[in-house]
């Protein structure tokens, strides 16, 4: 009876240990400081990946930080501040022209088409692009991928944004909304939810897609310094692992379902406005359907860039894009 007793203390001590160590095992994740450039529905996926448990699957505990601004992002990325940045790939390519010893390489497509639309302060509604010339434009920042492919855009249908529009750029990104409610600028560029808040608040009109007119560029990307994803190559295959799931997971709901996912991340919006933001971008193609950034997206990129004169050199795509983690994880 003694050595019954004394066996089943053992078991139940050993069950508590092995439940323990379990547990300590399960709550094991590897950190990743992600910084993205803005607060977005456009990066819907992202928040999904988050949202629905993705990253923690495959044993992530990613911290999210939104840093405002391409220069900003970079920055944090390039010192440390961030692991991994979701930005605008012509940023990898500024840092890559100046000579950097440990540059920033692409890994993972979120978004495959321009995000903005062209707001207007009157309706059009039989709008034609040349309306635009001698009108008051309120602007991007000079260098970042939305004011490129805008300029990109504008040229396609014969108008020199410098020559034919008063260009103003003298507004920080996060302040342009504002400016534009509050200026004398007709017309400006702008992400979603904002310009379907302005279209229902009558501060604006919705009147044309940049990234309809653009077509397909790698705009958002995942990416992380040279020395990082050489040191953790496995923790970046995970990462991609759940990005991949997220957009997979995007490309097969609704645009109601994922809005009800990621409404955390925009308290101040009501759930309708974010359906019918995403609702745009999905019909459109703007979320990327698996992280592939390829060659020719790679090279649309650098014709906008070299269009708006921003295109500091040739940069070879073998050197700035990494396909290996996307192509593992989708199995090609």
């Amino acid at each position: 009876m003694k050595k019954l007793t004394y066996l089943l203390l053992f078991s139940s001590l050993m069950l508590i240990f092995l439940s323990a160590c379990n547990s300590d095992t399960k709550t094991e994740k590897t950190p990743i400081k992600l910084a993205e450039v803005t607060r977005s529905i456009f990066y819907a996926p992202q928040y999904v990946a988050i949202e629905k448990g993705l990253f923690e699957e495959e044993g992530l505990d990613v911290e999210l930080q939104t840093t405002w601004g391409g220069d900003k992002t970079m920055t944090s990325l390039l010192s440390d501040g961030a692991d991994v940045a979701l930005v605008g790939s012509e940023t990898s390519i500024y840092v890559y022209s100046q000579d950097s010893k440990d540059y920033a390489v692409n890994f993972a497509q979120l978004t495959q088409t321009d995000g903005t639309f062209l707001v207007a302060k009157e309706e059009h509604p039989d709008f034609k692009w040349d309306e635009l010339k001698n009108s008051t434009f309120l602007g991007q920042r000079k260098g970042g991928m939305p004011q490129m492919v805008g300029e990109f855009v504008l040229k396609k249908h014969n108008i020199d944004p410098h020559a034919d529009l008063n260009l103003l750029q003298n507004v920080d990104f996060a302040n342009i909304p504002g400016a534009f409610v509050s200026g004398d600028a007709e017309y400006v560029q702008l992400f979603e939810p904002t310009a379907s808040i302005f279209e229902k608040e009558g501060k604006g009109h919705i009147i044309a897609s940049f990234g309809e007119a653009s077509g397909h560029v790698p705009y958002t990307v995942f990416m992380a310094k040279e020395s990082y994803i050489k040191d953790n190559k496995e923790t970046i295959r995970k990462f991609t692992e759940a990005v991949y799931k997220a957009q997979q997971w995007v490309q097969e709901n609704s645009a109601e379902d994922i809005a009800k996912v990621i409404q955390p991340y925009f308290e101040d919006t009501d759930l309708e406005m974010i359906t019918s933001s995403i609702e745009r971008y999905k019909s459109q193609g703007s979320f990327a359907t698996d992280p592939i950034l390829d060659e020719e997206e790679w090279n649309n990129l650098k014709e906008i860039m070299q269009e708006a004169g921003e295109l500091p050199a040739d940069v070879p795509y073998e050197d700035l894009v990494n396909t290996d983690f996307a192509k593992d994880v989708i199995g090609k």
